[in-house]
C-alpha cells in the first residue's frame, strides 16, 4: 500500500464513520509494525512506523529499552546496561535505543491485517463516543426502539452506533415488548467492562421517578 492509498483509506473511514483522521493513521501504523514484526520471528521486537499525516508516507523503527542489571533481558526488545554501553555510552537505564530499518510494503495478506485493525480500533472510537455522548444523560429518558427481543432482555435501537440493554427484571410487571415497539425508559447505568459499554435502561426505574414527583 504506497502513500496515497494510505491517504485514501484514511479519508474513506473518516469520511463513512465519522472517526478522527488520527485514529485511522494509528490503526495503519500498528498494522505495519505488525507486519514487519515477522520478520523477526525469533525475537521480541519492538516495531514503530510513524506515517507522515500529509504525504502518507512512511518510516520504520526498532527500538530497545535498557533494563536494569538485575532484570533478565527480553531478547529483541529490552539491552542490559552492558550492551547499551556498547552501542552508546551515554545511555542509561529507562533509556530507549532505536534503529530505522525497511518497510514493508503492503500486500494482500498485510492489507487484511491492516482492515482488521482499522475496523477494531473504528470500534474502540465508537464505543468511546458513545460513553462520552450518554454519560451526561445517565438518569434521563431516553427514547429508542426495539431491535431485538430475547429471553433475558430487550435491546433497544437508540440511533446512529448506539444501543441500550433493558433486562427483563427492569420492565414493569409482565409489559411486553416487539420489534420496532417505541421505547421511553429511564438510562440507569453504563458499564464500560466486556466487550464495550453497555447502556442499561430501566422502566422500573421510570415509574418510581414518576410516583416520587406525583408526591
Amino acid at each position: 500500500m504506497g502513500s496515497k492509498e494510505i491517504l485514501h483509506v484514511v479519508e474513506l473511514f473518516s469520511n463513512e464513520k465519522g472517526i478522527p483522521k488520527g485514529i485511522v493513521f494509528e490503526a495503519i501504523e500498528q498494522a505495519l509494525a505488525t507486519a514487519t514484526r515477522k520478520r523477526y520471528e525469533d525475537e521480541e521486537a519492538d516495531i514503530r512506523v510513524a506515517i507522515d499525516r500529509a504525504t502518507g508516507e512512511y518510516d520504520t523503527f526498532r527500538r530497545w529499552v535498557v533494563v536494569p542489571d538485575d532484570h533478565l533481558a527480553i531478547l529483541g526488545s529490552e539491552l542490559t546496561t552492558e550492551e547499551a554501553a556498547e552501542i552508546d555510552a551515554g545511555l542509561q537505564v529507562g533509556d530507549e535505543y532505536e534503529i530505522e530499518v525497511e518497510s514493508v510494503d503492503f500486500g494482500r495478506i498485510e492489507a487484511q491485517t491492516a482492515k482488521q485493525v482499522i475496523v477494531q480500533k473504528v470500534r474502540e472510537a465508537e464505543r468511546e463516543k458513545v460513553v462520552a455522548d450518554y454519560e451526561s444523560r445517565l438518569m434521563s429518558l431516553i427514547n429508542g426502539t426495539v431491535k431485538k427481543v430475547t429471553r433475558d432482555s430487550v435491546i433497544v435501537d437508540l440511533g446512529g452506533v448506539a444501543e441500550a440493554l433493558l433486562p427483563r427484571e427492569n420492565l414493569i410487571g409482565r409489559e411486553i415488548f416487539r420489534v420496532n415497539d417505541r421505547v421511553r425508559a429511564i438510562l440507569q447505568e453504563i458499564r464500560t467492562e466486556g466487550r464495550g459499554p453497555q447502556l442499561i435502561l430501566s422502566c422500573s426505574k421510570l415509574k418510581f421517578l414518576k410516583s416520587q414527583k406525583k408526591r
